[in-house]
Protein backbone atom coordinates (compact mmCIF):
# COMPACT_ATOMS: atom_id res chain seq x y z
CA UNK A 1 0.00 0.00 0.00
CA UNK A 2 1.53 3.47 -1.06
CA UNK A 3 1.79 5.77 1.56
CA UNK A 4 -0.15 9.33 1.09
CA UNK A 5 1.09 12.83 1.99
CA UNK A 6 -0.15 16.74 1.97
CA UNK A 7 1.32 18.30 -1.26
CA UNK A 8 2.70 20.79 0.94
CA UNK A 9 4.50 18.55 2.56
CA UNK A 10 6.69 17.78 0.22
CA UNK A 11 6.56 20.66 -1.75
CA UNK A 12 6.73 24.83 -1.16
CA UNK A 13 3.96 27.09 -2.47
CA UNK A 14 4.52 30.24 -3.59
CA UNK A 15 2.46 32.85 -4.78
CA UNK A 16 1.95 34.74 -8.19
CA UNK A 17 3.93 37.99 -8.30
CA UNK A 18 1.06 41.10 -7.37
CA UNK A 19 1.54 44.22 -10.13
CA UNK A 20 0.14 47.42 -11.21
CA UNK A 21 -0.96 46.90 -14.58
CA UNK A 22 0.40 50.86 -15.37
CA UNK A 23 3.67 49.85 -14.29
CA UNK A 24 4.44 46.49 -16.42
CA UNK A 25 5.70 46.45 -20.32
CA UNK A 26 4.93 44.35 -23.29
CA UNK A 27 8.77 44.52 -24.14
CA UNK A 28 12.24 43.63 -22.56
CA UNK A 29 13.76 46.59 -20.19
CA UNK A 30 16.19 46.71 -18.27
CA UNK A 31 15.79 46.26 -14.68
CA UNK A 32 12.58 44.24 -15.21
CA UNK A 33 11.50 40.77 -14.84
CA UNK A 34 9.24 38.81 -17.24
CA UNK A 35 6.24 37.49 -15.85
CA UNK A 36 4.49 34.34 -17.28
CA UNK A 37 0.60 34.27 -17.03
CA UNK A 38 -2.51 31.40 -16.93
CA UNK A 39 -2.01 31.42 -21.27
CA UNK A 40 1.69 30.69 -21.18
CA UNK A 41 0.36 27.10 -19.04
CA UNK A 42 -0.64 24.21 -21.82
CA UNK A 43 0.63 21.14 -22.85
CA UNK A 44 4.28 22.18 -21.68
CA UNK A 45 5.41 25.81 -19.80
CA UNK A 46 5.65 28.63 -22.90
CA UNK A 47 8.65 30.77 -21.77
CA UNK A 48 9.24 32.83 -24.86
CA UNK A 49 6.00 34.45 -25.98
CA UNK A 50 3.32 36.36 -24.59
CA UNK A 51 5.16 37.72 -21.53
CA UNK A 52 5.17 40.74 -20.00
CA UNK A 53 7.64 42.34 -17.96
CA UNK A 54 7.69 43.95 -14.17
CA UNK A 55 10.37 46.19 -12.43
CA UNK A 56 12.57 43.54 -10.40
CA UNK A 57 11.21 45.30 -7.19
CA UNK A 58 8.31 43.45 -7.40
CA UNK A 59 9.66 40.39 -7.78
CA UNK A 60 10.96 38.69 -4.49
CA UNK A 61 13.73 35.92 -4.77
CA UNK A 62 11.72 33.06 -3.78
CA UNK A 63 9.43 34.00 -6.93
CA UNK A 64 11.97 33.75 -9.29
CA UNK A 65 11.89 30.32 -10.92
CA UNK A 66 13.76 27.46 -10.53
CA UNK A 67 14.17 24.20 -12.85
CA UNK A 68 11.95 21.50 -11.65
CA UNK A 69 9.19 24.75 -10.96
CA UNK A 70 5.65 23.53 -11.48
CA UNK A 71 3.18 26.91 -12.85
CA UNK A 72 -0.11 26.20 -11.38
CA UNK A 73 -2.78 28.19 -12.61
CA UNK A 74 -5.05 29.55 -9.23
CA UNK A 75 -7.76 31.35 -10.70
CA UNK A 76 -9.58 31.80 -14.47
CA UNK A 77 -12.65 32.67 -15.70
CA UNK A 78 -12.71 29.25 -17.74
CA UNK A 79 -12.95 26.42 -15.80
CA UNK A 80 -10.72 24.21 -18.39
CA UNK A 81 -7.78 26.83 -17.41
CA UNK A 82 -7.85 26.76 -14.02
CA UNK A 83 -5.39 23.88 -12.30
CA UNK A 84 -3.13 23.52 -15.27
CA UNK A 85 0.15 23.07 -14.59
CA UNK A 86 3.57 22.81 -16.80
CA UNK A 87 7.30 21.94 -15.22
CA UNK A 88 9.82 24.40 -16.14
CA UNK A 89 12.70 22.65 -17.84
CA UNK A 90 14.92 24.62 -18.59
CA UNK A 91 16.57 28.14 -16.50
CA UNK A 92 14.51 31.10 -16.80
CA UNK A 93 14.99 34.15 -14.73
CA UNK A 94 11.21 34.92 -14.16
CA UNK A 95 8.00 34.26 -12.44
CA UNK A 96 4.26 34.17 -12.70
CA UNK A 97 1.91 36.41 -12.11
CA UNK A 98 -0.78 37.03 -9.18
CA UNK A 99 -3.76 34.39 -10.59
CA UNK A 100 -0.74 31.43 -10.70
CA UNK A 101 1.53 29.99 -8.45
CA UNK A 102 4.63 28.33 -8.46
CA UNK A 103 4.59 24.73 -6.54
CA UNK A 104 8.42 23.93 -5.78
CA UNK A 105 9.21 19.97 -4.74
CA UNK A 106 11.38 19.81 -2.07
CA UNK A 107 10.97 16.04 -0.53
CA UNK A 108 9.94 14.23 -3.47
CA UNK A 109 11.10 13.60 -7.11
CA UNK A 110 10.35 16.98 -9.06
CA UNK A 111 8.46 15.18 -12.16
CA UNK A 112 6.78 12.61 -10.23
CA UNK A 113 4.97 15.15 -8.91
CA UNK A 114 4.62 17.48 -12.07
CA UNK A 115 3.05 13.92 -14.00
CA UNK A 116 0.70 13.65 -10.59
CA UNK A 117 -0.56 17.12 -11.30
CA UNK A 118 -2.17 16.09 -14.52
CA UNK A 119 -3.43 12.79 -13.36
CA UNK A 120 -7.32 12.07 -13.61
CA UNK A 121 -7.47 12.03 -9.25
CA UNK A 122 -5.67 15.56 -9.40
CA UNK A 123 -7.97 16.70 -11.82
CA UNK A 124 -11.15 15.45 -10.65
CA UNK A 125 -10.46 17.05 -7.37
CA UNK A 126 -9.71 20.64 -9.20
CA UNK A 127 -13.56 20.06 -10.34
CA UNK A 128 -14.42 19.56 -7.05
CA UNK A 129 -12.65 22.57 -5.27
CA UNK A 130 -13.59 25.25 -7.94
CA UNK A 131 -15.77 28.07 -6.90
CA UNK A 132 -16.70 31.44 -7.88
CA UNK A 133 -19.57 32.48 -10.61
CA UNK A 134 -17.47 34.20 -13.09
CA UNK A 135 -13.63 34.14 -11.85
CA UNK A 136 -13.30 30.38 -10.45
CA UNK A 137 -10.50 29.82 -7.68
CA UNK A 138 -8.08 27.28 -6.20
CA UNK A 139 -6.64 28.39 -2.70
CA UNK A 140 -3.11 28.09 -1.56
CA UNK A 141 -4.63 26.07 1.52
CA UNK A 142 -6.35 23.68 -0.50
CA UNK A 143 -3.50 22.69 -2.68
CA UNK A 144 -0.67 22.27 -0.16
CA UNK A 145 -3.60 20.14 1.56
CA UNK A 146 -4.49 17.36 -1.19
CA UNK A 147 -3.13 14.44 -0.41
CA UNK A 148 -0.71 12.48 -3.34
CA UNK A 149 0.51 8.97 -3.38
CA UNK A 150 4.42 9.01 -2.63
CA UNK A 151 5.99 5.80 -3.30
CA UNK A 152 10.06 5.53 -2.60
CA UNK A 153 12.06 7.92 -4.49
CA UNK A 154 13.04 4.94 -6.94
CA UNK A 155 9.74 4.19 -7.83
CA UNK A 156 8.84 7.64 -7.98
CA UNK A 157 11.52 8.43 -10.59
CA UNK A 158 10.80 5.14 -12.66
CA UNK A 159 7.36 6.34 -12.79
CA UNK A 160 8.48 9.55 -13.77
CA UNK A 161 11.04 7.82 -16.38
CA UNK A 162 8.04 5.72 -17.79
CA UNK A 163 5.54 8.65 -18.33
CA UNK A 164 8.58 10.70 -19.71
CA UNK A 165 8.98 8.50 -22.48
CA UNK A 166 5.34 8.44 -23.30
CA UNK A 167 4.97 12.29 -22.97
CA UNK A 168 7.88 12.63 -25.27
CA UNK A 169 6.46 10.32 -27.94
CA UNK A 170 3.33 12.68 -27.76
CA UNK A 171 5.17 15.50 -28.47
CA UNK A 172 7.14 14.18 -31.26
CA UNK A 173 3.49 13.09 -32.87
CA UNK A 174 1.80 16.24 -32.62
CA UNK A 175 5.19 18.43 -33.81
CA UNK A 176 4.82 15.95 -37.21
CA UNK A 177 0.90 16.88 -37.45
CA UNK A 178 2.09 20.60 -37.16
CA UNK A 179 4.78 20.60 -39.75
CA UNK A 180 1.94 19.18 -42.42
CA UNK A 181 0.25 22.83 -41.61
CA UNK A 182 3.38 24.48 -42.45
CA UNK A 183 4.12 22.44 -45.49
CA UNK A 184 0.92 23.42 -47.13
CA UNK A 185 1.83 27.35 -46.41
CA UNK A 186 5.15 26.64 -48.07
CA UNK A 187 3.60 24.69 -51.05
CA UNK A 188 0.77 27.41 -51.22
CA UNK A 189 4.08 30.72 -51.11
CA UNK A 190 5.78 28.59 -53.31
CA UNK A 191 3.51 28.07 -56.43
CA UNK A 192 1.19 31.28 -55.79
CA UNK A 193 3.59 33.80 -53.60
CA UNK A 194 1.67 35.96 -51.15
CA UNK A 195 -1.77 36.20 -52.02
CA UNK A 196 -1.40 39.62 -50.22
CA UNK A 197 1.23 41.23 -51.72
CA UNK A 198 0.55 39.01 -55.06
CA UNK A 199 4.04 39.75 -56.41
CA UNK A 200 3.34 37.09 -58.89
CA UNK A 201 1.26 39.51 -60.70
CA UNK A 202 -2.16 36.85 -60.69
CA UNK A 203 -5.74 38.59 -61.52
CA UNK A 204 -7.32 39.98 -58.52
CA UNK A 205 -11.08 39.51 -57.99
CA UNK A 206 -13.38 39.97 -54.51
CA UNK A 207 -14.97 37.08 -53.63
CA UNK A 208 -18.53 37.80 -54.76
CA UNK A 209 -17.26 37.05 -58.30
CA UNK A 210 -16.40 33.89 -57.51
CA UNK A 211 -18.55 32.06 -54.61
CA UNK A 212 -21.65 32.27 -53.25
CA UNK A 213 -22.31 32.60 -49.37
CA UNK A 214 -24.67 31.09 -47.30
CA UNK A 215 -25.59 33.00 -43.57
CA UNK A 216 -26.72 31.00 -41.02
CA UNK A 217 -29.55 32.41 -38.65
CA UNK A 218 -28.76 33.69 -35.48
CA UNK A 219 -31.67 31.73 -33.78
CA UNK A 220 -29.83 28.96 -31.56
CA UNK A 221 -32.05 25.40 -32.46
CA UNK A 222 -34.87 24.91 -29.91
CA UNK A 223 -33.47 20.87 -29.53
CA UNK A 224 -30.69 18.84 -31.05
CA UNK A 225 -31.74 15.36 -31.62
CA UNK A 226 -30.89 14.72 -35.24
CA UNK A 227 -27.82 13.09 -37.38
CA UNK A 228 -26.99 16.48 -39.11
CA UNK A 229 -24.01 18.10 -37.62
CA UNK A 230 -24.63 21.48 -36.04
CA UNK A 231 -21.17 22.72 -36.30
CA UNK A 232 -19.77 25.76 -33.93
CA UNK A 233 -16.36 27.19 -33.58
CA UNK A 234 -15.50 24.55 -30.85
CA UNK A 235 -16.01 21.62 -33.69
CA UNK A 236 -13.30 22.84 -35.57
CA UNK A 237 -10.30 20.56 -35.45
CA UNK A 238 -8.28 20.83 -38.81
CA UNK A 239 -9.37 21.78 -42.42
CA UNK A 240 -12.04 19.31 -42.77
CA UNK A 241 -15.13 19.45 -40.37
CA UNK A 242 -17.68 16.58 -40.48
CA UNK A 243 -18.41 16.27 -36.88
CA UNK A 244 -20.14 18.02 -34.25
CA UNK A 245 -21.22 17.75 -30.71
CA UNK A 246 -24.84 18.54 -31.58
CA UNK A 247 -26.85 17.15 -34.17
CA UNK A 248 -30.60 18.42 -36.16
CA UNK A 249 -33.08 17.13 -37.64
CA UNK A 250 -33.96 19.09 -41.27
CA UNK A 251 -37.57 20.18 -39.40
CA UNK A 252 -36.02 21.44 -36.33
CA UNK A 253 -33.14 23.35 -38.63
CA UNK A 254 -36.64 24.48 -40.42
CA UNK A 255 -38.09 25.95 -37.03
CA UNK A 256 -35.50 28.43 -36.73
CA UNK A 257 -34.95 29.16 -40.60
CA UNK A 258 -31.07 27.97 -40.95
CA UNK A 259 -29.90 26.55 -44.34
CA UNK A 260 -27.49 23.69 -44.93
CA UNK A 261 -24.02 23.93 -46.37
CA UNK A 262 -23.52 21.05 -48.39
CA UNK A 263 -20.09 19.04 -48.97
CA UNK A 264 -17.17 21.47 -49.87
CA UNK A 265 -18.40 24.53 -48.45
CA UNK A 266 -15.35 26.49 -47.02
CA UNK A 267 -16.85 27.65 -43.48
CA UNK A 268 -15.24 31.01 -42.87
CA UNK A 269 -16.24 32.13 -38.81
CA UNK A 270 -17.04 35.87 -38.65
CA UNK A 271 -17.42 36.43 -34.92
CA UNK A 272 -15.47 35.82 -32.26
CA UNK A 273 -12.83 34.01 -33.20
CA UNK A 274 -12.54 35.15 -36.59
CA UNK A 275 -11.18 33.70 -39.51
CA UNK A 276 -10.88 30.19 -38.54
CA UNK A 277 -11.66 28.01 -41.79
CA UNK A 278 -12.94 24.50 -42.45
CA UNK A 279 -14.32 22.35 -45.45
CA UNK A 280 -17.45 20.41 -44.57
CA UNK A 281 -17.24 17.01 -45.87
CA UNK A 282 -21.01 16.21 -45.41
CA UNK A 283 -23.70 18.70 -45.00
CA UNK A 284 -24.12 20.79 -41.73
CA UNK A 285 -25.46 23.62 -40.66
CA UNK A 286 -23.76 25.75 -38.44
CA UNK A 287 -24.20 28.72 -35.68
CA UNK A 288 -24.04 32.12 -36.59
CA UNK A 289 -20.02 32.51 -36.17
CA UNK A 290 -19.68 31.15 -39.99
CA UNK A 291 -19.97 31.88 -42.98
CA UNK A 292 -20.60 29.20 -45.73
CA UNK A 293 -18.89 30.14 -49.42
CA UNK A 294 -19.53 27.90 -51.72
CA UNK A 295 -16.51 28.04 -54.69
CA UNK A 296 -17.81 28.76 -58.26
CA UNK A 297 -16.20 24.88 -59.61
CA UNK A 298 -15.69 26.43 -63.08
CA UNK A 299 -13.49 29.30 -61.81
CA UNK A 300 -12.10 28.51 -58.03
CA UNK A 301 -11.50 25.41 -56.53
CA UNK A 302 -12.74 25.13 -52.74
CA UNK A 303 -9.78 23.89 -51.60
CA UNK A 304 -7.52 26.17 -52.98
CA UNK A 305 -10.30 29.54 -51.72
CA UNK A 306 -9.91 27.66 -47.89
CA UNK A 307 -5.56 27.46 -48.20
CA UNK A 308 -5.88 31.06 -49.09
CA UNK A 309 -8.16 32.25 -47.05
CA UNK A 310 -6.38 30.84 -44.35
CA UNK A 311 -2.97 32.53 -45.06
CA UNK A 312 -4.41 35.82 -44.34
CA UNK A 313 -4.08 35.12 -40.88
CA UNK A 314 -5.88 35.89 -37.94
CA UNK A 315 -4.82 39.93 -38.10
CA UNK A 316 -6.06 40.73 -41.06
CA UNK A 317 -9.56 39.26 -40.45
CA UNK A 318 -9.20 41.70 -37.17
CA UNK A 319 -8.68 44.71 -39.14
CA UNK A 320 -11.71 43.73 -41.28
CA UNK A 321 -13.79 43.89 -37.78
CA UNK A 322 -12.50 47.30 -37.09
CA UNK A 323 -14.06 49.13 -34.06
CA UNK A 324 -16.52 45.73 -33.25
CA UNK A 325 -16.10 44.91 -29.50
CA UNK A 326 -17.67 41.54 -30.21
CA UNK A 327 -15.27 41.02 -32.99
CA UNK A 328 -17.86 40.64 -36.01
CA UNK A 329 -17.29 41.47 -40.02
CA UNK A 330 -20.78 41.40 -42.02
CA UNK A 331 -21.61 39.42 -45.26
CA UNK A 332 -20.23 42.44 -47.35
CA UNK A 333 -17.18 42.37 -45.95
CA UNK A 334 -16.78 38.89 -46.43
CA UNK A 335 -17.60 39.09 -49.54
CA UNK A 336 -15.25 42.08 -50.41
CA UNK A 337 -12.26 39.98 -49.44
CA UNK A 338 -9.62 40.45 -52.66
CA UNK A 339 -8.49 37.17 -53.48
CA UNK A 340 -6.05 36.07 -56.19
CA UNK A 341 -7.02 33.72 -58.75
CA UNK A 342 -4.53 31.77 -60.78
CA UNK A 343 -5.39 29.26 -63.76
CA UNK A 344 -7.89 26.83 -62.61
CA UNK A 345 -5.23 24.02 -63.41
CA UNK A 346 -2.48 25.26 -61.06
CA UNK A 347 -5.43 25.17 -58.16
CA UNK A 348 -6.15 21.77 -58.79
CA UNK A 349 -2.96 20.50 -58.60
CA UNK A 350 -2.06 22.35 -55.40
CA UNK A 351 -5.76 20.59 -54.43
CA UNK A 352 -4.24 17.56 -55.43
CA UNK A 353 -0.73 18.36 -52.82
CA UNK A 354 -3.28 19.04 -50.08
CA UNK A 355 -5.27 16.00 -50.45
CA UNK A 356 -1.84 13.90 -50.16
CA UNK A 357 -1.04 16.07 -47.22
CA UNK A 358 -4.23 15.31 -44.86
CA UNK A 359 -4.24 11.94 -46.09
CA UNK A 360 -1.41 11.62 -44.16
CA UNK A 361 -1.83 14.40 -41.66
CA UNK A 362 -5.16 12.10 -40.82
CA UNK A 363 -2.72 8.69 -40.45
CA UNK A 364 -0.68 10.81 -38.14
CA UNK A 365 -4.29 12.24 -36.25
CA UNK A 366 -5.09 8.69 -35.56
CA UNK A 367 -1.21 7.85 -34.17
CA UNK A 368 -1.62 11.00 -32.20
CA UNK A 369 -4.99 9.77 -30.44
CA UNK A 370 -3.70 6.56 -29.72
CA UNK A 371 -0.16 8.00 -28.36
CA UNK A 372 -2.84 10.48 -26.16
CA UNK A 373 -4.81 7.53 -24.99
CA UNK A 374 -1.71 5.60 -23.95
CA UNK A 375 -0.41 8.67 -22.23
CA UNK A 376 -3.58 9.11 -20.34
CA UNK A 377 -3.71 5.91 -19.13
CA UNK A 378 -0.05 5.19 -18.28
CA UNK A 379 -0.54 8.92 -15.72
CA UNK A 380 -3.83 6.56 -14.63
CA UNK A 381 -2.33 3.00 -13.64
CA UNK A 382 0.84 5.36 -12.51
CA UNK A 383 -0.85 6.66 -9.45
CA UNK A 384 -3.63 3.89 -8.93
CA UNK A 385 -0.22 1.60 -8.29
CA UNK A 386 -0.54 -0.43 -11.07
CA UNK A 387 2.40 0.68 -13.30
Amino acid sequence: MVSKVALGDVSDFIRGVAFDGNEATDLPKEGYVPILRAGNIGDELYIREDLVWVPEKRVSKEQLFQVGDIAICMASGSPAVLGKTAQLKENFMGSVGAFCGIIRPTKADADYIAYWLKSPTFMAWRDSQANGVNIQNLRPNEVREIEIPLPPLTEQKRIASLLRRADRLRHLRRTAHELGESLLQSVFLEMFGDPVRNEKGWERTEIREVAKIIVPTRDKPKRFSGDIPWVTLPDLNGLYVGNAKNLLTEEDAAEVGTRIMPVNTVLLSCAGSLGKVAITTRPVYTNQQFYGLIAKPDTLHYLFLAAQLKMFGEEFYFNMAGMSTLGFFSRDKALDIEIVLPPLSLQEEFAGVVARVESLRGRMSEGERQVNGLFESLLAEAFDGHA
